[in-house]
């Protein structure tokens, strides 16, 4: 039953509803196929069948293999499709009273979509928020939708964003020192002049200017320490550096444009005694990773020395930065900007050989370059892996450790 006018229903009662929608169109569907001889075929023989497609008949097959009546309503196909389906089946020869059941249903289906939700999408918005699997699905289509808008709009994109961050005790026993392993691969304009550009920055206070170097010591301006250019698959990209305050830019130069002209951008930061060894109690310590072009996969990768927040399991953090910029997670009024969706922090063990990655090539080469360069020992280090699918254009991706 549908709230009174003028009354916005609860999320029980939408709950009740699509439920009791999801459990008589599964009913009369099933009965339909079983009026007509077909309920043991498979959706290319039944589309034969009725003369409809194939991926009509698969979803609404689909639907029915759902006991949980959310997931029916899920997976079934819109009020038209299932208006052909009962059109089909009329004329096959199905009792006019089972039809007239199905095809009350979907208008209490279509009623119900147009009332409470004003469109499929915005119903099944709220449909995967019940159903783990369906959200996944919901949210990557989603985003593939948003990367092709962004894309476009900001006329770049990467097939692969990708950091990798080394945190390991600094000398002074106090502080850490932090390696940014920092690119993009499969980098192209589709526009003339569309910028490209990445950052690091300093979040926590500290004395003195920040003064980041490459693996030999030298100033990130000096680009041929900084570039890690015989590690990448495309031609390498033109690389401008410019620091204002805390925070280093590092901005994609050259004019190249189209499928012809696609390039790989890697380089290395070192950042000496960088952040406390120990947060202040009540905060914690984290590192992150800023979508800042459009990209079909981010893989963000966490070294942590085994003498850095021993004991602690991180915890993976994902922000909205569009209404006040880059988040600091110790910031209680920032909690707001916290993204719901469904991602993961994988933990991979210590040892380079936990850490291949088909995306990026040579990765341990790659890797084992930095460690010798630091004369560090990767056995030393256990390890932390996101890795996002069309992640969030303007999103910041944070993995934190709170060691209190």
């Amino acid at each position: 039953m549908s709230p009174p006018l003028g009354t916005s229903p609860s999320v029980t009662e939408l709950e009740s509803r699509i439920s009791a929608v999801g459990t008589r169109l599964r009913t009369s569907v099933l009965q339909v196929l079983d009026a007509l001889g077909v309920s043991g075929q498979g959706p290319q023989g039944i589309a034969k069948e009725l003369g409809l497609d194939k991926v009509l008949m698969s979803r609404l097959l689909k639907a029915t293999r759902s006991l949980d009546p959310i997931a029916v309503a899920h997976h079934a196909p819109g009020p038209e499709p299932l208006r052909r389906f009962y059109r089909a089946a009329r004329r096959r020869g199905a009792g006019s009273d089972l039809i007239a059941t199905g095809e009350q249903v979907v208008n209490d289906f279509h009623m119900l979509i147009r009332e409470e939700f004003g469109d499929r999408s915005t119903l099944d918005a709220m449909l995967s928020s019940w159903l783990p699997q369906a959200r996944q699905e919901f949210e990557l289509r989603r985003k593939q939708s948003a990367f092709k808008a962004m894309s476009q709009l900001k006329g770049v994109s990467a097939r692969l964003e990708f950091g990798t961050v080394l945190l390991h005790p600094a000398s002074d026993g106090d502080r850490i020192d932090i390696v940014w392993i920092v690119g993009m691969f499969g980098i192209q304009r589709c526009r003339p002049g569309a910028q490209i550009k990445l950052a690091t920055r300093r979040q926590t206070a500290r004395e003195g200017h920040r003064e980041p170097t490459t693996l030999d010591g030298r100033s990130v301006s000096d680009l041929d320490g900084l570039r890690l250019d015989r590690f990448c698959h495309d031609s390498p990209a033109e690389l401008q550096v410019k620091q204002v305050g805390e925070t280093v830019h590092y901005l994609l130069a050259g004019e190249g444009v189209g499928k012809k002209s696609v390039f790989d951008l890697l380089f290395a930061e070192v950042n000496l005694a960088e952040i406390p060894r120990h947060p202040a109690p009540g905060r914690r310590g984290y590192v992150f990773a800023e979508v800042s072009t459009p990209s079909q996969r981010l893989l963000f990768d966490v070294l942590v020395h085994e003498d850095v927040y021993r004991g602690v399991t991180p915890e993976l953090l994902i922000y909205d930065t569009a209404f006040d910029g880059v988040v600091d997670v110790n910031d209680p009024a920032r909690e707001i900007d916290r993204l719901d969706i469904v991602e993961t922090l994988q933990q991979l063990g210590s040892g380079l050989q936990q850490l291949r990655a088909p995306d990026v090539p040579q990765h341990l080469e790659l890797l084992r370059h930095v460690f010798d360069s630091m004369q560090w020992n990767p056995d030393d280090f256990r390890s932390y892996r996101s890795a996002i699918d069309y992640p969030l254009y303007g999103s910041q991706v944070v993995v934190a450790f709170d060691p209190n």
